[in-house]
């Protein structure tokens, strides 16, 4: 019987420094490949590229708001809502001015629609895009009213 469980624990041990080998090589091989990828590169291409990824995730990240819609037109919408403040667990007032343009995207129960649609007092929640001051809304989906939520409460 020993002789039978011996190779068997000896094929499962091979094979898990089988994997701890590929594993170490597959995290290995990325750090390799910067080495010998600027040898036929030139220097100046690796140094533009750093630059421009640090600047794309500062631009791409989006952050959210909630609330009310006090006022909309084609190019701009207001919502009031509120904030956490900064190293507290509490809350504020807060009002937002956000810009509107042809991409930004207005979904109201799942149908795309036009800032035009916008309401004062539709609930909305707005991703957005700070650019230098300036908050762009990307994306703006309209809650569904109270009205729609009655129906619920009633069963």
């Amino acid at each position: 019987m020993k002789s039978f469980v011996v190779p068997i624990v000896a094929v499962v041990f091979g094979i898990g420094s089988v994997g701890t080998a590929l594993a170490q090589a597959t995290s290995t091989a990325p750090a390799q490949a910067p080495a010998t990828t600027p040898v036929p590169a030139t220097t100046p291409a690796p140094a533009q590229k750093p630059a421009e990824t640090k600047q794309k995730p500062m631009e791409a990240k989006t952050k959210s708001a909630n609330g009310m819609v006090k006022s909309a037109s084609a190019d701009s919408l207001v919502v009031a809502g509120k904030e956490k403040v900064q190293g507290s667990k509490d809350m504020k007032d807060a009002e937002w001015t956000f810009a509107v343009d042809s991409k930004t995207a207005i979904r109201k129960s799942g149908k795309a629609v036009t800032a035009a649609d916008l309401r004062a007092g539709d609930q909305v929640q707005v991703r957005y895009m700070d650019h230098g001051g300036k908050m762009t809304a990307v994306a703006v989906q309209i809650k569904p009213t109270t009205a729609a939520a009655k129906p619920t409460e009633k069963k």
